[in-house]
């Protein structure tokens, strides 16, 4: 079969099939001999003490094996430490039924085991608990008296602080031409994947496990069970081949993990816990957030002054912060910069990851403050992003590794046909219907951090490439394997890439947009050395014919070595495993950034968003008829998945613009909307014309591959531009998410 290099083409997942006829399994789903069933039981009141929990006569029910609470929950880890992971903030993990201290509305406080789902969900309805309550607070916008800057920890390595105040901002804000004044907001939001959370749990024996984990990070999972149960590392198995969507919800531990791994333990049974729907809005969410924007500019609208506050939510226990307030100066290069970012603890979870947090939040603010000092200087809002571009990241003054944003403004218009706005705000119609245009801009971390990969070959010519990294839907199978293949010199049918089991070479938790760009030059580094391997063996072969010839002389092509200058001179696998007794050749690899080069350059992938919005001039009633996202982003390696990427972005977008919002009782303390019927999200009315615009970028200094994530870039430009384009349309400017058609009545 001739080779035809895979990277750059639009291959469609190689999982693909498995999920659309039902055959892929996910953590809920396996099969285990003798299965018990766990469900919890969740606190009904947000503070206080269990002053007794009766859990006898529900152990008496027919086909009920056990039920622990704090009462009897067998022994876990002392110390705070070893119930962190990967994605922990700064502060105290929350340790599942520690004691009888209630946190916040739907902590679990039991966990019945039976031998159905059903006879434990029905036993766990049965079971008396007598509370004593205590006052409360979870509404963030009456306890702002009480915001404070967060604490510091591990994760502020990757959530970086605001920068410190650059310039003086009152005195050139109080002397600028054109200003504005805007306080934003946008409540609390949850992941809502399609996949419930479950594990289960296979007891191997003599405290040997074998764990299906729906996460985000199979080592991750592992590490935590392995630390919190006293386990050694390599007595915990934890495998997640596929996920049903976890949009940062799986980047921590969930607590069915814990629940299923206490009970395997202390029962010595197979057991698995699964969370219902309701379950799934206690395990973390977006934090609702105030955000306050000051923006000074010349009348030439170049912005010289620049204040950004967010005060976000946390839980008592942990300092969740987000990155919100840091992304307007490294965009626009005021010289005069205040950028601050507080916190106000509540009794609440603590917030979680939700994709492309705080870019999502502040992103918003930022793009919308540009607007309106767009239409203050009567200056095109395209006009004034590019008047105020810069090719250098003003809040660390360093330049960008490669910014090819300009082209994602100029293409991305003319494809948009945005030269065909009026600008005037209420001026274009259709029928009965209000038209606006709205853009903004998005950007997000390019970051790569250390992984590992291991390549074996055998005797057959066919290699198999692993690494524990899960791929939560975002096509990272079928692009790892693509790489691999590509540097192997191999049609991608010989190559076969696993993954998502810890008992392979490292990878981080997926999220933040760097797992290509971290488990892809690792598996580029096991197929380079590979290469290497085979080319020794090819050489030292009894009167090779490549003897005097050296690595960088050679290509890999359809399972021959072959010298670049004359193609007769090459030497077949066939060949080198004979020499090697059919003995696989194999090879395990680490790909780390450069710790004296990396942090030279800012990193970072950008979008220039395009919205056309609809509104009913009568009923207020929004639809976004079609929007278009121009993204660089470095080496596309396969454009079908990555497209794929960005229109779920821009859908989440514009979900955030108009429809998600998680309601709470602040009487009680608690979700009202915990379900899919009342949570809104976009269905497929929602949804018209969207388009994704590649623009080629090279990048040799993010790694060698030159690619950048995807992930969170489609989604932090939409909300922006989505409201803008309300603006245009209507002339009301709502600065509070999401936007209901009663704002504009």
């Amino acid at each position: 079969m001739k080779n035809i290099p895979s990277v750059g083409k639009p291959i469609s997942r190689l999982e693909g099939h498995l999920k659309v006829t039902g055959s892929a399994k996910y953590a809920g789903e396996y099969e285990a001999p003798d299965l018990l069933y766990g469900y919890i039981v969740n606190s009904t009141i947000t503070k206080g003490k269990i002053k007794s929990i009766d859990t006898e006569h529900v152990k008496k029910i027919e086909g009920v094996i056990e039920v622990f609470t704090h009462e009897n929950k067998p022994s876990t880890a002392w110390f705070d430490f070893q119930y962190a992971d990967m994605d922990a903030p700064p502060g105290i993990v929350f340790k599942p039924l520690k004691d009888n201290e209630i946190k916040y509305n739907g902590q679990p406080i039991a966990l019945v085991v039976a031998e159905t789902f059903e006879m434990a969900r029905y036993a766990a309805a049965k079971i008396n608990i007598v509370y004593e309550e205590e006052n409360f607070e979870t509404d963030l916008k009456t306890n702002l008296e009480k915001a404070r800057d967060p604490k510091k920890g591990m994760a502020s390595l990757l959530k970086p602080p605001p920068p410190k105040p650059n310039g003086d901002f009152q005195k050139e804000y109080d002397h600028s031409f054109v200003k504005t004044d805007s306080h934003f907001s946008h409540g609390t939001e949850h992941h809502n994947p399609m996949e419930m959370y479950a594990s289960t749990v296979i007891y191997e024996g003599k405290n040997k496990l074998k764990i299906y984990d729906k996460t985000q990070g199979t080592i991750n999972s592992q590490m935590y069970v392995a630390n919190v149960f006293g386990l050694k590392m390599k007595n915990v198995q934890v495998i997640s081949p596929f996920v049903g969507g976890g949009f940062g919800s799986g980047l921590r531990p969930q607590q069915q993990l814990f629940m299923a791994v206490m009970a395997s333990l202390a029962l010595k049974r197979n057991v698995r816990v699964t969370l219902s729907r309701a379950q799934m809005y206690m395990i973390g969410h977006r934090p609702p957030t105030l955000q306050h924007t000051k923006f000074g500019a010349d009348k030439s609208g170049k912005v010289n002054a620049m204040y950004h506050k967010a005060i976000g939510e946390t839980s008592r226990f942990e300092d969740y912060v987000e990155i919100v307030v840091n992304w307007a100066n490294m965009l626009y290069p005021a010289e005069n910069t205040l950028l601050e970012h507080q916190l106000v603890p509540l009794d609440v979870y603590s917030p979680l990851d939700m994709r492309a947090p705080g870019g999502s939040t502040g992103m918003h603010a930022i793009e919308v403050t540009m607007d309106e000092i767009a239409y203050q200087l009567n200056i095109d809002p395209l006009e004034l992003r590019l008047i105020n571009y810069s090719e250098i990241d003003k809040s660390s003054d360093k330049e960008y590794s490669s910014k090819e944003l300009r082209k994602c403004y100029l293409k991305g218009a003319e494809k948009f046909g945005w030269n065909q706005r009026n600008p005037k705000p209420r001026s274009m119609k259709r029928g009965n219907k209000l038209v606006g245009y709205g853009m903004a801009t998005g950007i997000w971390d390019a970051n790569r951090i250390f992984g590992r990969a291991e390549a074996i070959m055998t005797s057959d010519g066919k290699v198999e490439v692993k690494s524990a990294v899960t791929d939560i839907g975002t096509g990272t199978f079928t692009i790892m394997t693509q790489i691999a293949a590509d540097e192997l010199g191999l049609p991608i049918e010989d190559v076969t890439f696993s993954y998502a089991d810890s008992k392979m070479p490292f990878a981080p938790i997926q999220g933040g947009s760097f797992t290509t760009a971290t488990v892809g030059p690792a598996v580029q580094a096991a197929c380079q050395a590979l290469n290497k391997k085979l080319f020794k063996k090819a050489k030292d072969l009894k009167n090779s014919v490549l003897g005097d010839t050296k690595f960088n002389q050679v290509t890999f092509k359809n399972g021959f070595t072959i010298h670049n200058d004359n193609p007769e001179i090459k030497v077949s696998i066939s060949e080198i495993f004979e020499a090697n007794e059919g003995k696989p050749i194999k090879t395990t690899n680490s790909a780390i950034p450069n710790p004296l080069t990396y942090g030279k350059k800012a990193r970072a992938v950008h979008s220039a968003v395009f919205v056309e919005v609809e509104v009913d001039e009568e009923l207020g009633v929004i639809e976004v008829r079609r929007a278009l996202t121009a993204v660089a982003a470095g080496k596309i390696i396969n454009p079908k998945t990555a497209e794929s990427q960005v229109l779920g972005g821009m859908i989440w977008g514009l979900s955030k613009a108009l429809h998600e919002e998680t309601i709470v009782d602040h009487e009680l303390g608690k979700y009202m909307n915990a379900n899919l019927a009342e949570y809104h999200i976009p269905v497929h009315a929602d949804i018209h014309d969207l388009q994704v615009l590649f623009i080629d970028e090279e990048d040799q200094f993010v790694n060698d591959l030159g690619v950048k994530g995807v992930g969170e870039i489609g989604g932090v430009g939409m909300p922006p531009a989505v409201t803008n384009a309300i603006f245009h349309a209507t002339g009301k400017r709502i600065y509070d998410l999401p936007i209901h058609f009663d704002k504009l009545l």
